[in-house]
């Protein structure tokens, strides 16, 4: 029996190992990609949708930078709320006031046309959007002054359907600093999400999904995927809505432009909840390589290999070897492609994020519930309906 354990988690370590290699070519692939891509100057109107709901941690912030757009076309700024009452409208009447230059309205979306909330007031506010093409991002993206330039301009490609961003967390402070938890979720966006993209890019010869972070796209890719409206059901809208456009004959462009996203101050409690969420989202759309993720987890198979082997000393060479390409990893794409500095000060925690990560891909398959803005639902085929209370 012991020999057979040393044997199969060597095997995973192997494969692991095999992960982490074509993680740093898909990197290297994707960086060659975008310096050797021509700049075309494409600056159509742009309308940006952001669906709102409640305040967020630096949410005015990231309202402040879309406000700041070095961008040569018009763009505006169309914000929604499922009740004027949200403690958002506020936000947004602030943001009014100190920018007066920008185009910004706000659109009460008060049908409920689904059980993703955020998709429905995402379709009451396409309705109101004035121009043709469409940025969709969530309410707490922070962007660059240039961000509108670079995700609008590959659309000068005509075969061009949709365009996503590659994105970092940015671990904020609460009450008593920036929490252990929010630092591994903040390291496990930029180091263990993100190299995975890049890796399905690369195998997949482009794209099939969109990330949250930005979608992209014209109004005739998305009438030819189908719309919003069939989205109301899903959990991973974001992810549906690029395999959609995908499947209507267009390409999904991941561009250079890097974006941030606000991780809170977790507690075990909800860093459990929302890597879960994360987890079974993925695990429903993306059934068959989901299955395969539990092998990207090199680092924790070479430990459990060393265990397995009594600590034999070719087991720490394994070890060792994985150890360097993981490190590799983490700093070619968190450091090299999305400048995130809080890997090299949380490096350290990469095998504490990686046990995580394998504890998290093997409970996700324990059950179909997910927690998601303080309501339960249950997870099928990537649709979601609401656990009634007992």
């Amino acid at each position: 029996m012991a020999t057979a354990i040393e044997a199969i988690t060597t095997l995973l370590t192997l494969c692991g190992l095999a992960y982490l290699l074509l993680a740093l070519w898909s990197a290297r692939d994707f960086g060659r990609h975008w310096r050797r891509r021509d700049a075309v100057p494409y600056t159509p109107d742009v309308s940006i949708l952001k669906p709102v709901k409640g305040v967020d941690p630096r949410m005015y912030a990231g309202f402040v930078s879309h406000c700041q757009q070095q961008y040569a076309g018009a763009f505006e700024i169309v914000f929604g709320v499922s009740s004027i009452a949200d403690p958002a409208a506020a936000e947004i009447e602030r943001l009014r006031e100190e920018f007066p230059e920008c185009p910004i309205r706000l659109v009460e979306c008060s049908e409920h046309l689904g059980t993703s909330g955020k998709v429905s007031n995402l379709v009451q506010m396409l309705r109101e959007a004035r121009y043709a093409h469409i940025v969709i991002n969530d309410s707490d993206i922070c962007v660059s002054p240039h961000y509108l330039t670079h995700v609008i301009a590959p659309f000068a490609d005509a075969r061009v359907g949709m365009v996503t961003a590659p994105y970092l967390g940015r671990a904020v402070p609460g009450p008593n600093g920036i929490t252990g938890w929010s630092k591994l979720e903040s390291l496990g966006i930029s180091t263990d999400f993100m190299p995975g993209v890049l890796t399905a890019r690369k195998l997949e010869g482009g794209l099939r999904f969109g990330l949250g972070s930005t979608l992209a796209m014209d109004r005739t890719a998305l009438s030819k995927a189908g719309g919003l409206e069939p989205l109301v059901e899903f959990l991973a809208d974001d992810y549906e809505l690029g395999k959609r456009i995908a499947a209507a004959g267009y390409r999904v462009e991941l561009c250079a432009e890097v974006v941030e996203t606000t991780v809170p101050a977790y507690d075990l409690r909800g860093y459990w909840d929302h890597q879960l969420r994360w987890s079974r989202s993925t695990r429903d759309s993306r059934k068959l390589g989901y299955v395969g993720l539990g092998i990207t987890y090199a680092l924790p198979w070479a430990m459990m290999t060393c265990i397995a082997s009594g600590f034999e000393l070719w087991s720490f060479t394994l070890l060792s070897i994985v150890l360097l390409a993981r490190v590799s990893v983490a700093l070619t794409v968190g450091v090299g492609i999305l400048r995130d500095e809080q890997v090299l000060r949380d490096l350290w925690l990469l095998p504490i994020r990686d046990l995580w990560g394998l504890v998290f891909w093997i409970w996700s398959f324990a059950g179909d519930t997910v927690l998601w803005r303080g309501e339960r639902f249950r997870l099928q085929d990537g649709r979601i309906a609401r656990v009634q209370s007992a």
